[in-house]
């Protein structure tokens, strides 16, 4: 999972890889049915067929969690007019246990189950951080007649102890809409999808957005790639960032090298309009074979598709941890009642590194660019609690204080892949790195193998050196702080500075304007009078900001303000309409954009450009 916490304060598998049965007979298969098409009070009506049973009692679930979120969302509150019949239509007993599950009677004679599901995105309230909301690339949409974000944790759930049966799902759909998904349709009419899986665990790892059909496929060194889109305006289309995904993904699958085992890819990309019932948690969420990706429709072209190699990069590594090396708690996870791994460091630490590390790698980044990376996760991490032991904060990742520490998964947890990766170079040479590591796991363990948690450690320093094992159990285990310049100095690489601009309308989480919650206008800090884009443009402290290069903005569309801001350059033609005091004013001038001294890294030791040169070329 990756999480972007979209500028301003304002704002896997997991799977079960025991062998199911292929040959199962229709009684020992739960079958769905998901109607798309007549969608009552913003809810879908699911319909389960059960298995056959054999207790008096029997329990559905809806899960609580699921496995690359590492959050508690109880996807069964969505839930509600939960019934259960017999053959003859008559109700049986049913009791909610908890906001998940249900306790059916008379179980032997159950004939079906019925229950309405709402969506997630209408319940956001913020960003998807520091509350309950469901992450929005792991959350659900029901938007009657232009799209279902069916992630299918959401909709589906599983009866007690038949985690493993087949699992048949019927999807009935407008013909105007079309379900992108890795999965196969195996029912070839226009307004009806079925797809089947092995068992519940697979289907939780295909989500399928429906929606117009706008998608584009392509080939990639044997993997076929499907990117569908959907755009509530139209701004962009699939088309129109295939060639930056093709090149990207292109060059993943170099880096990757033998660790490949994916035939099919998709990208579901959901931009959000930004209305209080749309989606607020931008990022993605991995599975064995696609990714769900959400960002602002706002967006500039360029920002867009930064984010989504950003986001995309690092979810398409999860290919490599957790889907082909991975501990017991997630070969067998269980979705409400979960256990969680000591080893986050890995599954979204070195998957982040790797999303980094690739493009300087392949050449789509320069030295400079990555080196300003690092440094930013550095910085990031100096946030967050640097002496909490990562195994203990990745256990516990579910409970406070350790939920709070989670977002140093893509900054410390990067970091540390980055330093295991410098010892291994420089103990072999430059001959061997973590890639190389992380494919000895593969062929050690795999897909149908899992580790123990507890024994990962001792197996990585036997496939590398006592200094990696050492590494781990100080600074991963430990609750010692990283030397970074230490490790970083082995490659030639020390500390530098470096001149960034910043966003004219905030610094870190602190914004510089305010909003009139009255009026709902956009307004001047006192504060930020004398900052150079407001000094420049005589902009006042109170002054009412009402429209931007004639394009109006108020509380409604902030969001567009501050992403549309993001792409101007220094000396860029502005134009604002504003309103100070009762009279309204047109200002004309030009962009100067904050600029402020950040620390970086540069290569200072010529000595060490061999082995610098391993590391960041391979």
């Amino acid at each position: 999972m990756k999480k972007i916490l979209y500028t301003l304060a304002l704002a896997v598998t997991f799977w079960s890889c025991k062998t199911g049965s292929t040959g199962a007979t229709k009684s020992n298969t739960v079958e769905v049915n998901i109607n798309l098409t007549d969608v009552k009070d913003d809810k879908v009506l699911v319909t389960v067929t059960p298995p056959a049973i054999k207790t008096d009692e029997i329990i559905y679930s809806i899960p609580k969690t699921v496995p690359g979120t590492y959050s508690t969302d109880n996807y069964g509150k969505y839930a509600e007019d939960f019934k259960a019949f017999d053959a003859k239509g008559t109700a049986l007993t049913v009791k909610r246990l908890d906001d998940n599950s249900w306790s059916i009677s008379n179980a032997k004679t159950l004939k079906k189950i019925t229950y309405l599901v709402n969506d997630t995105f209408d319940t956001e309230k913020g960003t998807g951080f520091g509350n309950d909301d469901v992450f929005s690339p792991a959350g659900t949409n029901i938007d009657a007649g232009k799209n279902f974000m069916v992630n299918t944790h959401g909709f589906v759930g599983y009866f007690q102890d038949k985690l493993d049966v087949p699992y048949k799902v019927t999807i009935t759909h407008p013909e105007t809409l079309w379900g992108a998904t890795s999965m196969t349709d195996e029912d070839a009419s226009k307004t009806s999808d079925v797809f089947s899986t092995s068992r519940y665990a697979i289907l939780v790892e295909n989500p399928i957005m429906y929606s117009k059909p706008d998608y584009t496929t392509f080939n990639v060194n044997g993997m076929d790639i499907l990117i569908a889109v959907y755009s509530p305006t139209g701004k962009y289309t699939a088309e129109s960032i295939t060639p930056e995904m093709k090149t990207m993904m292109t060059a993943q699958k170099n880096f990757l090298g033998k660790v490949n085992s994916t035939k099919k890819y998709t990208v579901l990309l959901y931009l959000s309009s930004m209305a209080k019932d749309d989606a607020h948690g931008f990022g993605a969420l991995e599975h064995p074979t696609a990714t769900t990706v959400v960002l602002p429709e706002s967006m500039p072209k360029e920002k867009l598709v930064e984010s989504m190699k950003d986001v995309v990069s690092h979810e398409f590594f999860h290919i490599v941890t957790p889907l082909t090396i991975h501990s017991k708690e997630i070969q067998f996870f269980d979705y409400n009642a979960p256990k969680m791994s000591e080893h986050l460091w890995m599954y979204e630490g070195v998957t982040e590194y790797f999303a980094n590390l690739f493009q300087i790698n392949q050449g789509l980044i320069d030295e400079a660019e990555f080196y300003s990376r690092i440094a930013d996760k550095i910085d990031q991490a100096k946030g967050l609690n640097d002496t909490m032991s990562f195994t203990l904060m990745s256990k516990n990742v579910l409970e406070q204080p350790y939920k709070d520490q989670y977002l140093n998964v893509y900054q410390k947890g990067a970091l540390i892949g980055m330093c295991i990766d410098i010892i291994i170079r420089e103990k072999s040479n430059g001959e061997r790195g973590i890639l190389d590591l992380m494919h000895k796991l593969s062929d050690e363990y795999g897909v149908e193998k899992p580790f123990n948690d507890n024994e990962l450690f001792a197996k990585i320093t036997s496939l590398t050196y006592p200094e990696v094992g050492e590494f781990l159990n100080k600074y991963v285990a430990g609750t010692t702080p990283i030397p970074y310049d230490f490790y970083l100095a082995k490659v030639g690489v020390t500390k530098a500075t470096e001149k960034k601009a910043g966003n004219v309308f905030i610094k870190g989480q602190v914004p510089n304007i305010t909003i009139d919650k009255a009026t709902k206008e956009i307004a001047v800090r006192p504060e930020s009078e004398s900052l150079e884009f407001f000094k420049n443009l005589n902009l006042k402290a109170g002054d009412k900001i009402l429209a931007i290069n004639n394009k109006s903005y108020n509380l409604d569309n902030i969001y567009d303000l501050i992403t549309e801001s993001e792409n101007w350059k220094e000396n860029d033609a502005i134009t604002l309409k504003i309103k100070r005091g009762a009279k309204e004013e047109t200002i004309k001038g030009t962009v100067k954009l904050p600029y402020e001294e950040s620390e970086t890294f540069k290569a200072t030791d010529a000595s060490k450009d061999k082995l610098k040169n391993a590391w960041l070329k391979g």
